[in-house]
Formats: structure tokens, C-alpha cells, sequence
């Protein structure tokens, strides 16, 4: 065992100068025996770290290798299993349980007891050791020598200690003097042993010289202990002097804590009481007001509102421990509910009546204005024409001002006593509904009077023929109606987009709810109550909560204030549906305007809060506009494939491209710059689409009028509208219109012209016949049946009287075909001039070429052509 510990100590330990004190062989209990070495080391180097090491042989040879090591501070038990029978077994305790079987019950002894050591010196006892033998700890620590351990020398704890560097020097200079020190070791021994009992001898001759001086010191210790009792003496009668002087003082010391302390307590207890007076204290003014306060005078809502706030304030103090507790509290907070109480049901009483009475006036005004309009000898629909000009609703100016009065009022209702807030509401928006319902129905009647053409203006301007300056008129008169109602209505417009826009609390006031349905509240007042709103907000009031009533969430305020506006203007959008269906019914047309002022509406609803009441039911409405313009689309196309024409009479321009380019004309100055383009364009796209279809299947139906004629016309037509309107979706289409024209009006000039020289045509058409066969062109005069006389023949048929004749005929022919909307007729005489002039240049061309030298010319010029053309052209 020596032996593998020196091994271990050089091989392991020492480079990680680490000192080897203790080793025992063991192995783990209950588990197939697998040897393996613990250790018990310190550090060379301070401060000193002492471990357990499990050391273990390698399989693949001799050599040792660290397996693991704990801190000895983390070992809390050591378990002997059994202190006074031998056992090999023992437990270390570290974060877990380990259990070893020693080789030997000697050695595993032999390291509990330098564990005991180590912990002893370096941990001062903080290991528990379990069922270890008292004789093997007391042996570790001999008697009369308990410093041993603690102070001593780590020579007790190890019975074999390495030399250090300069001991070993002085033994290498030692043996480097003696010649024989290493070939005859006991001569060396020998005489190293003479020299030690040389050097004891002179020790003790040198204690024995010194006996007299150690006699004089034992003298002086002698006489210093004597002084010594003298000192203590004299100590012990000033302690019991000192003593009563202590008690004395402990006395007063006591007295002075208990002065401290009472007065500590009564600091403490008046700051209680001021925080109690300062914060539940509520003025005899304040108790006034909100018991008989009056509610109607501008001077008393404000004493009201002063009295609420501090009320308030008192109720929502934050208590400190214990005040809760205390009689003159409870009776305060009980007497602060009762005030909340009282005031809540005056509130609630006086606001109940201020509603009755408005709703009362309203009515009162609405129904004057009923019996006014109904006496007899009175135009009703004339009179509600120009009692409504402007098409606005009833002005509540004076209801909301004296409102706006109680906001602050309202505020603290909520925060208080939420039942009778939404009480209130209920009340609110029942009345609100029920006036804004009579309101909005006469107003969209007024609107239906002037839209069907009842008063005298609509009726003059219902006589004017409809061209795009009349439905342009007519639109702009729905326009007024429509943009005028929702203009007027400032509860959907200037509401949505100031409510949504100051992002406040909606519903945080029955006053604000109110104003929100207000139709004419004018934007200074809104922004002056909007702000007056935020900044009761910004106090936190929304946040409180109250056993009377809990206050909705943030989130869910956008709800609630969209279901008010749906319950106050319920009758709003079922009007508006209606609005449209008339507009619709008169003109299909209207319904571009429509789409264009409501799209923007709604646009400008949504940039403010796309999820409000107003976007909501504008958007509905937008649908319904839609589904009307694309109705609108649906039937021009389906009149276009209707259409009849007469059988005996031209065709000209068809009714559907002359409608196309009304609409065209008509939605290009209603949507200039809208946000609706896209549906124009799509529109734009169906309808060029259908109109080119149809007007083909008209021409290929026509009779009376040639296909060439019908196609010509109404492309030209197409393709003029497009370049004045410029219609960006429709070039293509352009381009196309133009292309099929110019086809169409160069295949009427070739079957109208047809062959007017058909005999010289035919004798032409032989001679190019016969050079296509190979015969050369000057030859061909030499052909029988082409020859010169023959030629001249021809010639002579064809004076320049009778093709005057036959073109005057011609142009007869062409202007019974073509319409005078178009004013073609010069183009496509002109068209038929130059193919004529082409014709003629190009007999002139083969008699040239095949009869050259004969003298043989056209018993007419293209002068003389021109001439006839223009002289046709002029007398006609």
C-alpha cells in the first residue's frame, strides 16, 4: 500500500501540488467488485483546499488516472456502519449517498480517522460522523494534546513527509564531504551518529552554564506575579465602585427610551389624524350643494361639480392599515355613501326631466310644422321644398348647450353609480331615437319630393331633354340631396371623424353620447367638449370601479357607442337604401353619381376609424350603390342585345353607341379624380366589349343599309368619342375601332365603285391573263382577240359624258346609304375618287407596256375625273 501511495503521490497529486495524506482501497457495495482508490489531499498552496479523490487503475495498463473529486466541505456525513463490531462497509455523504466496502476494516480506520483530522482542523467540526468508535477519534487526538490537531505540525496527521528542496540540498552537501557516504553507508551512518552525541553533550553543557541566569528570571517572574494581585485588587474595588454608577446609569438610559418612544407614538398618532382630517374631511359647503344644490342655474352645476369631485376624492382615499377599523371612519365612509346616494338620485331625477322637456319642445316644433303643412289650400310638397331648400335637419343648438353643461356631471355619475348611468342612456336614446326617426323620415321625403320632379323647378327641369348636360343637372340635384344629408347629419360625419379621431372614451358621459347623435352640434362646440371629455379622462375617473355599477372596459367602448348609434339612427340607413332606389328608378344613371359621393364618404369615414357606426352603415349603403351601378351596366348591355332595327329605313348611328358615348361623356365628369376608378374602368371594359359584339350582329342583320356602311359608321363614331374623352383603360379599344373602320370604309368604296369601266375591265384582265401565261407584253398586240382595233373599240365605249354619268349615279347611291349624323359622305367620295384615279392609272400603265407606239389613249384624263368628282360633289 506504500508503495502505490508514493505512486499515486508522484504520479497524480504532485503536478496538481497536492499532498497525499490518506488512501484506502475499496469498492462500491452490492455491485461487482471493480477496485478503486480514495484519497484524502490538501493543497500545498494556500489557501488550503482539502478533497476526496477517487483514484482508478487504467485498464489498458499501469498507470493511475483521476476519476473524480469532491470539496470535503460538501462531504455532511460519515456512516461506520457499525462502532463496535469490525466492518469493511462506510457511507459518504455528499450531494449524494456513496457507499464503499474497504479491502480492510484497518484501513478503512485508518481514513476516518485523517477525515476526522481534516475536518477537525480545516472545517471546525461541521462533519456528522455516524457509528464510529470513540476509542479510534480519541486516538486520533492524544491527551494533554488537544491543540495537536488544530495548530500543530501536518507531521501528526501524516506519518511520511518528503523532503523540500533545501533539506535535500543540505543532505547532498552533507554526503558530498564524506568520500565513503555512499559506497559504505553504515561507516557514514556511523559517524554522523558521533557527531550528533558531540552536539548533544555541548547543549547540556551549555543549559547547565546557564542555570544562574534562569534562576534571577524565575527571581523576577516571582516578584511580577506578586504586582499582578496587587493590580487585580486594586481593579476589583473600582468594579464595585463602577457598579452602582452602571446602575444608575441603565436607569436613566431606560427612562430616556421610554420618553423617546412616547413620543414617537404620539408623532406617529397626529399624523394619522391630520392624513384622516385632510383626506375624509368634506366641506359643509360641499354637503350643501350636493344636498340642495340647484341643478338648472350654470352657478349651481358648477358648486355640484366642485362637491362631486371632493366627494369623490374622500370616497376613493387610499386607507393605511388599520383605518379601516376605526368607528369615526366607518361612520364618515357611511355617511360619504349616503351624500353618493342622495346626489346620484337628484342627478338622475333633474337629467330625466331636462330630456322630457327637450324631447317635448322638439316634438312641439315638429308638430307645428306637421299642421302648417297639412292646412288646407297649401302645396304640401311645394311647401316642404322650400321649407327645405337647403335639406338639413332640425337645429338642436340650445338642447346640447344646455347639456354640455352637466358633462362633468355625467363623468361622475358613471364612475359612481353605473346603474343609473346606463339608466339614463337608455332613457337618452330612446328619446333621441324616437325625435330623430320623425326628423330623418320628413327629411329623406323632401329629398324623394325633389328628386321625383314635384316642384316647379324639378318639373321645369324633368320637361329638358336628357343630354349630358341634363342628367349631368339631374345628378347633381340627387347629389345635393344625398351629399346634404349626410353633411347635415353632423352626428354620422363630424362624430365619427372627431370622436374616432381624439380616440376618447366613448360613452364616458350619457352628454357625450347625447352630442354624438346630435345632428347639429357645430365642430367648435364638439372639439371645445371633446377636449373638456380628454381631460377628464386623463384623471383616471374611467378606471375606478364602484359596488353601484362597474364601468366597461376600454375595449369594449367602441362597441357599445356603435350599438347607441345603432338603436338613436336606426331609421337612417333603410332610408337611405330607399333614397337610392328612387334615384335608381328614375335614372339608371344616378347611380354613378351615387357611387362616386358615397365611395368618398366612405373613405373618408374609414381613414378616421374604419370599425365606427358611420363607416359601418355608409359602407352597407356603398354596397347597395354598387350592386345598382352594376345593375345599371348589366342593362345597357342587355338593351344593346336587344336592340331592333327597321328593315326599311337606314340604319346610321345605333342607339347603343350613341347611349355608350353619352355614358362615356357622363362618367368622365362625374369621376374625375375619384376613388372609384377601377369600377369605371371594369364598367368601361364591359360595356366597349359589348358594343363592339352587338354592333357587328346589327350589321350583319341589316337589310336596308350595307354591313360596310353600318360598321363603318358606328366604328368611326366609336373611335371619335374615345380620342375626345381620352379614356386611358380604353386605347386598345381605340386603336381597334379606328383599324375596323378604315377596313370597312375601304371595303364599301371597292363594292360601291365595283368596275365602272367593266368592258375595258374585262378586255384588261385577258391581256394580263395572256402575260401571265407567259406571252411577252409588247406581243400581245399581235393576239387576235387583243389586238389594236380592238382595243380602240373598247376605248370608244367609255366617253368621259357616260363615266360622268355613271359616277353621278354613284354618288346618288352612296348618299342614300350613309346618315347625316356621320357626315361620312365626303370621305368616302373622296375614298372612291382616289380608287378610281387608281384604276385608271393602272390601264394606263398596261396600254403603255403591251400596245407601246399605237397612239391609243383614254378618251378621258384624270383632270377629267377630278373635275367629275368635284362638279358631282358641288351640285349635290
Amino acid at each position: 500500500m506504500t508503495a502505490i501511495k508514493h505512486a499515486l503521490q508522484r504520479d497524480i497529486f504532485t503536478p496538481n501540488d497536492e499532498r497525499l495524506l490518506s488512501i484506502v482501497n475499496v469498492c462500491k457495495a452490492g455491485k461487482k467488485k471493480k477496485n478503486c482508490f480514495l484519497c484524502a489531499t490538501v493543497t500545498t498552496e494556500r489557501p488550503v483546499q482539502v478533497k476526496v479523490v477517487k483514484v482508478k487503475k487504467s485498464d489498458k495498463g499501469d498507470f493511475y488516472k483521476r476519476q473524480i473529486a469532491w470539496a470535503l466541505r460538501d462531504l455532511a456525513v460519515v456512516d461506520a456502519k457499525d462502532a463496535i463490531k469490525e466492518n469493511p462497509e462506510f457511507d459518504l455523504h455528499f450531494e449524494k449517498i456513496y457507499k464503499w466496502v474497504a479491502s480492510s476494516t484497518a484501513e478503512k480506520n485508518a481514513f476516518i480517522s485523517c477525515i476526522w483530522k481534516l475536518n477537525q482542523r480545516y472545517l471546525r467540526k461541521k462533519i456528522d460522523f455516524v457509528n464510529v468508535s470513540s476509542q479510534l477519534l480519541e486516538e486520533s487526538v492524544p491527551s494533554g494534546e488537544n491543540q495537536s490537531v488544530t495548530g500543530g505540525d501536518e507531521e501528526a496527521v501524516d506519518e511520511y513527509q518528503e523532503l523540500n528542496a533545501r533539506e535535500e540540498q543540505d543532505i547532498e552537501i552533507m554526503m558530498e564531504g564524506c568520500e565513503y557516504a555512499i559506497s559504505n553507508a553504515e561507516a557514514f551512518a556511523e559517524k554522523l551518529s558521533r557527531e550528533l552525541q558531540v552536539l548533544d553533550g555541548a547543549n547540556i553543557q551549555s543549559i547547565m552554564a546557564s542555570e544562574k541566569q534562569v534562576n534571577i528570571l524565575m527571581k523576577l517572574l516571582d516578584e511580577a506575579l506578586k504586582e499582578v494581585d496587587q493590580i487585580e485588587l486594586k481593579l476589583s474595588s473600582y468594579e464595585e465602585m463602577l457598579q452602582s454608577v452602571k446602575e444608575q446609569m441603565d436607569q436613566i438610559s431606560e427612562s430616556n427610551h421610554l420618553i423617546h418612544l412616547s413620543n414617537t407614538n404620539n408623532v406617529k398618532l397626529l399624523s394619522e389624524i391630520e392624513f384622516l382630517v385632510n383626506h375624509m374631511d368634506l366641506a359643509k359647503g360641499h354637503i350643501k350643494a350636493l344636498q340642495e344644490g340647484d341643478l338648472a342655474s350654470s352657478r349651481g352645476i358648477e358648486a355640484c361639480t366642485n362637491a362631486a369631485d371632493a366627494l369623490l376624492q374622500c370616497m376613493n382615499v387610499a386607507l393605511r392599515p388599520g383605518h379601516d377599523m376605526l368607528l369615526a371612519v366607518k361612520q364618515q365612509q357611511q355617511r360619504f355613501s349616503d351624500l353618493r346616494e342622495l346626489f346620484a338620485r337628484r342627478l338622475a331625477s333633474h337629467l330625466n326631466n331636462v330630456f322630457v322637456q327637450q324631447f317635448t319642445q322638439a316634438l312641439l316644433q315638429l308638430y307645428n310644422r306637421s299642421y302648417f303643412l297639412s292646412v288646407p289650400g297649401h302645396d304640401q310638397s311645394s311647401t316642404l321644398a322650400q321649407h327645405s331648400v337647403e335639406l338639413t335637419l332640425p337645429n338642436h343648438h340650445p338642447f346640447h348647450r344646455d347639456l354640455l353643461r352637466y358633462a362633468k356631471l355625467m363623468e361622475w355619475l358613471k364612475s359612481t353609480d353605473y346603474g343609473k348611468y346606463e339608466g339614463l342612456t337608455k332613457n337618452y336614446m330612446d328619446y333621441l331615437s324616437r325625435l330623430y326617426e320623425r326628423e330623418i323620415k320628413d327629411f329623406f321625403e323632401v329629398a324623394k319630393i325633389k328628386m321625383t320632379g314635384t316642384t316647379k323647378e324639378s318639373k321645369k327641369f324633368a320637361t329638358l331633354p336628357r343630354k349630358e348636360s341634363a342628367v349631368k343637372q339631374e345628378t347633381e340635384s340627387l347629389h345635393g340631396s344625398s351629399g346634404k344629408l349626410t353633411g347635415s347629419t353632423s352626428s354620422l360625419n363630424k362624430l365619427s371623424v372627431q370622436s374616432s379621431g381624439n380616440r376618447r372614451s366613448q360613452s364616458s358621459s350619457l352628454l357625450d353620447m347625447g352630442n354624438m347623435s346630435a345632428s347639429d352640434l357645430d365642430v367648435a362646440d364638439r372639439t371645445k367638449f371633446d377636449k373638456a371629455e380628454a381631460e377628464d379622462l386623463d384623471g383616471g375617473t374611467l378606471s375606478r370601479q364602484h359596488n353601484c355599477g362597474t364601468p366597461l372596459p376600454v375595449s369594449s367602448e367602441k362597441d357599445m357607442i356603435r350599438q347607441m348609434m345603432i338603436k338613436i339612427f336606426r331609421c337612417i340607413e333603410p332610408e337611405l337604401n330607399n333614397l337610392i332606389a328612387l334615384g335608381d328608378k328614375i335614372d339608371s344613371f344616378n347611380s354613378l353619381y351615387m357611387l362616386v359621393k358615397m365611395s368618398h364618404h366612405v373613405w373618408t369615414a374609414q381613414n378616421v376609424d374604419p370599425a365606427s357606426f358611420l363607416s359601418t352603415t355608409l359602407g352597407n349603403v356603398l354596397v347597395t350603390v354598387k350592386r345598382n351601378f352594376d345593375k345599371c351596366i348589366s342593362n345597357q348591355i342587355r338593351q344593346m342585345e336587344e336592340v331592333k332595327i327597321s328593315k326599311k329605313s337606314k340604319v346610321g348611328i345605333l342607339p347603343f353607341v350613341a347611349e355608350f358615348e353619352e355614358f362615356a361623356g357622363l362618367a368622365e365628369s362625374i369621376f374625375k379624380n375619384a376613388e372609384r376608378r377601377g369600377d369605371l374602368d371594369k364598367a368601361y371594359t364591359k360595356l366597349i366589349r359589348g358594343v363592339f359584339v352587338n354592333v357587328e350582329k346589327v350589321a350583319n342583320e341589316s337589310q336596308k343599309t350595307p354591313r360596310d356602311v353600318v360598321m363603318m359608321e358606328n366604328f368611326h363614331h366609336i373611335f371619335a368619342t374615345l380620342s375626345r374623352l381620352k379614356i386611358s383603360c380604353l386605347e386598345a379599344e381605340k386603336k381597334d375601332a379606328k383599324q375596323k373602320y378604315t377596313d370597312h370604309l375601304q371595303s364599301y368604296v371597292i363594292y360601291s365603285l365595283g368596275q365602272p369601266l367593266e368592258k375595258l375591265n374585262h378586255f384588261f384582265e385577258g391581256v394580263e391573263a395572256r402575260v401571265a401565261q407567259g406571252i411577252r407584253e409588247e406581243e400581245v398586240s399581235y393576239q387576235l382577240a387583243f389586238n389594236k382595233q380592238e382595243l380602240r373599240k373598247v376605248i370608244k365605249e367609255y366617253p368621259g359624258k357616260e363615266v360622268k354619268k355613271g359616277l353621278d349615279n354613284l354618288y346618288k347611291k352612296v348618299d342614300k346609304h350613309l346618315c347625316e349624323e356621320e357626315n361620312l359622305l365626303q370621305v368616302v367620295w373622296h375614298s372612291m375618287q382616289d380608287e378610281f384615279i387608281r384604276q385608271y392609272k393602272h390601264f394606263e400603265g398596261l396600254i403603255a407596256r403591251c400596245y407601246p407606239g399605237s397612239g391609243v389613249t383614254m378618251e378621258f384624263t384624270i383632270q377629267d375625273i377630278l373635275d367629275y368628282c368635284s362638279s358631282i360633289a358641288q351640285s349635290h
